[in-house]
């Protein structure tokens, strides 16, 4: 068994644009005198590694603590694409996972520059996956994001967005990518980890 950490370290994270950084704040320190070293931070939840609730761009969608965690943990397929993903990209990358694990094909995770296009999000929403991964901040361009999420969401697929897949090889994988149990969230950091049995 391999395990994969999948996340971004959070004080040092890719931060979308107009979003605020982390920030860290020390309370006490015991080489000042402090009882104990502690600290404390300051997020926005769509900083570095995230997930994205519904309610991220819908107002009455689910909030992150009432999505079910099964979307969140289960086999997942990685796959390897560079560019703009097309409807027949999306086809191809459900055929792929499919021929590997039926259940993998319900989570995939997205290798590579790559940006989701309005007709493969239709693609995904129609195949009811649960979750969709991409090592980029957001999906979709700058120009179709809000359809992309308004498609995906809508279909309360869950967007595990900020990954790093560097390091993984197309293929079956166990994910786990629970978000922090945020009451009333759009979205929550995770720390996403993929376990290979090889």
């Amino acid at each position: 068994m391999k395990i994969y950490d999948i996340s971004q370290e959070v004080f040092n994270c890719e931060v979308y644009p107009g979003n605020p950084g982390p920030e860290r704040v020390i309370l006490r320190k015991k080489s000042e005198g402090g009882s104990c070293n502690m600290s404390a931070f300051s997020m926005c939840v769509h900083n570095g590694t995230h997930v994205d609730a519904p309610y991220h761009f819908i107002d009455e969608g689910k909030r992150i603590d009432e999505v079910d965690l099964n979307r969140f943990i289960g086999k997942a397929y990685v796959v390897f694409h560079e560019g703009d993903i097309g409807a027949e990209d999306a086809k191809k990358m459900l055929e792929k996972a499919k021929k590997a694990d039926e259940e993998a094909a319900r989570r995939i995770l997205v290798k590579g520059k790559a940006v989701l296009t309005p007709e493969a999000a239709e693609v995904f929403a129609e195949n009811q996956i649960l979750l969709y991964g991409n090592e980029s901040q957001t999906v979709g361009s700058k120009e179709t994001g809000k359809t992309v999420h308004m498609t995906m969401l809508g279909a309360e697929i869950v967007l595990l967005e900020g990954i790093r897949l560097k390091d993984v090889d197309q293929g079956v994988y166990l994910l786990d990518c629970a978000p922090i149990n945020l009451g009333g969230s759009d979205g929550a950091p995770c720390r996403a980890v993929l376990i290979s049995e090889y």
